[in-house]
């Protein structure tokens, strides 16, 4: 019993740590949304300076978040759906 209530105590201390709002942004897909409607193909003429990540129709992608991370989403169509930060 006595066990019971440490690991009770342990367990309620866990999670209290505030957690960061992200930057809204780092990753610059805010200045990139004119990239929505365009052909995936206009990638291949632009050069990024942070880690990108091109997802494309049911392709398997990692649920971690980077704030600093560019994704790119392309559809079946070969164009550019969406651009975000994570």
């Amino acid at each position: 019993m006595r066990n019971l209530a440490l690991i009770l105590v342990v367990l309620a201390g866990c999670g209290t740590e505030p957690v960061a709002d992200p930057v809204p942004g780092a990753c610059g897909a805010r200045d990139l949304t004119e990239l929505i409607g365009q052909p995936a193909a206009v990638l291949e003429t632009m050069r990024f300076g942070q880690v990108v990540r091109i997802i494309r129709p049911g392709m398997a992608v990692t649920m971690d978040y980077l704030e600093s991370r560019l994704n790119i989403e392309i559809d079946a169509a070969e164009v550019i759906v969406a651009v975000s930060c994570g």
